[in-house]
């Protein structure tokens, strides 16, 4: 049995295992280099000069992982976990401080709503209170203004940070919680692997709160684990096809997360015609799929892995525009978006899952792959996995298309009215692109877009007008 990390562990100690768990979040937007630089020799001085930075810098063209390397080196001092925690924890690079050593709760007296006067005594995970100050301080959110080049990237300017609820307000604005479902006069929007989502009312305007439980074989640890990553990931990237959170509520039995309200609820319902909406129109269906591939590429370009992407965490809003949601899976990346991590916890939902995602990869192609399934669902209508219909699996049925025994004709969701047989065949052989099986040969997020955005050109302007 592996022996516990402590903070007098000697960081040499470290397993080669643990050190890439820190890569994951430190190699990202070159975060490693707020550690080197807090890095002192027993004098005072600087241990690493910039030569040394240049070094660990050409690290990365030849594969090689600049966290793992810096900390291979230091780690022959002898500097223990709580030196590199104290250092991470200085530069808010809490959740691979939290790889190292558990987080430690304490009773934080705040006001959970910014602007009341009383405050309430709740007791919240220490690094989820520094990224409440964080948000509303000096750290802020990449934002996108239609895709600006890298120089032109750079946090923005004045954006709030996440409200901090406490459970009574949340039990409040659902109605305690109210399963009936909303239809129904109740609050109960649907439910997931890793909650229950409501409707509430907050200063008169709807959200949605997503009351994280313990479901299936979801241990309490990794409850936590999704909780933070959605937060820390919704800190940090803001995008308009990426779904706004509100704020979070971490004082009682259940975490909760709250996020702006999707009225026209889910891309898999809308298809679905759920609840008796009317079917939407191929126009509709190919502003929603390059919506998707914006918020995509935005995560990608980003150095993110969203690895749930399916049209069930497609929401839309009231002018249908496309927001990627569910961010509990995401993961980051390496600098590089060809970067493959392997791990041990398979996740996903498997009607969407590429070959090597089943395996343990991690990789931006994989949300390619779970891409092309979605194109699949807007040409036809018909749900990722079926157990009444042969196949039961939605990619399998371009197997039948190839081999002559369907046509993409009779493929073709018939409720969506008039559409363009050409462009609907651009999006089938764009979504056969993506479900290519070897991962290297899918198209980049880049050309999807572009793809998707030649398809909607192909139909013409007056029909478009018309939506």
């Amino acid at each position: 049995m592996a022996k516990s990390i402590t903070p007098s562990t000697f960081v040499r100690n470290l397993s080669y295992g643990k050190l890439c768990e820190l890569s994951d979040f430190l190699d990202p937007h070159e975060n490693w280099k707020k550690v080197i630089v807090n890095i002192y020799k027993p004098t005072g001085e600087p241990r690493y000069t910039q030569n040394h930075l240049r070094r660990f810098e050409g690290l990365v063209a030849s594969g090689k992982s600049p966290t793992v390397e810096l900390l291979h080196d230091w780690g022959t001092t002898n500097c223990t976990v709580g030196d590199l925690v104290e250092i991470l924890e200085k530069n808010n690079l809490l959740a691979a401080a939290d790889i190292l050593l558990p987080v430690t709760r304490i009773p934080v007296s705040w006001s959970p709503v910014p602007g009341r006067e009383e405050s309430a005594e709740v007791t919240v995970p220490l690094d989820i209170v520094e990224h409440l100050q964080i948000s509303q301080t000096s750290q802020e959110p990449v934002e996108d203004e239609d895709q600006p080049s890298d120089s032109e990237r750079r946090p923005c300017s004045g954006r709030p940070g996440f409200r901090g609820f406490s459970f009574q307000e949340l039990l409040q604005m659902t109605g305690n919680f109210n399963d009936r479902p909303a239809l129904e006069g109740g609050s109960r929007l649907g439910a997931g692997g890793f909650g229950v989502v409501y409707r509430g009312c907050f200063n008169g305007a709807d959200v949605a709160v997503k009351k994280l439980s313990c479901m299936g074989d979801i241990s309490p640890q990794e409850l936590k684990i999704q909780f933070k990553q959605e937060v820390q990931t919704l800190q940090m990237l803001k995008h308009k096809n990426i779904l706004d959170m509100v704020g979070f509520s971490c004082d009682g039995d259940h975490p909760c997360l709250v996020y702006s309200y999707m009225c026209n609820g889910s891309l898999l319902d809308r298809l679905a015609c759920l609840g008796g909406s009317s079917p939407l129109s191929w126009t509709r269906r190919c502003l929603i799929t390059i919506g998707t591939a914006r918020g995509l590429e935005y995560l990608h370009h980003n150095h993110h892995i969203h690895r749930d992407v399916k049209s069930g965490n497609i929401l839309l809003d009231e002018t249908f525009e496309a927001k990627l949601s569910d961010f509990g899976l995401t993961r980051n990346s390496s600098k590089h978006s060809s970067s493959t991590v392997l791990t041990e916890k398979i996740v996903g939902t498997t009607a969407y899952m590429a070959p090597e995602a089943l395996r343990g990869e991690i990789t931006p192609k994989s949300d390619i792959f779970s891409l092309g399934v979605v194109l699949l669902e807007v040409i036809s209508g018909l749900p990722p996995a079926d157990d009444t219909r042969q196949p039961h699996l939605l990619m399998e049925m371009k197997d039948e298309i190839e081999d002559e025994e369907m046509t993409l004709e009779d493929f073709v969701d018939k409720k969506m009215g008039p559409c363009d047989q050409t462009a609907v065949e651009k999006m089938y052989s764009l979504s056969k692109k993506c479900l290519n099986e070897r991962k290297n040969r899918r198209p980049q997020i880049k050309e999807v877009l572009m793809e998707l955005e030649n398809a909607l050109t192909t139909f013409p302007l007056g029909q478009q007008s018309k939506e």
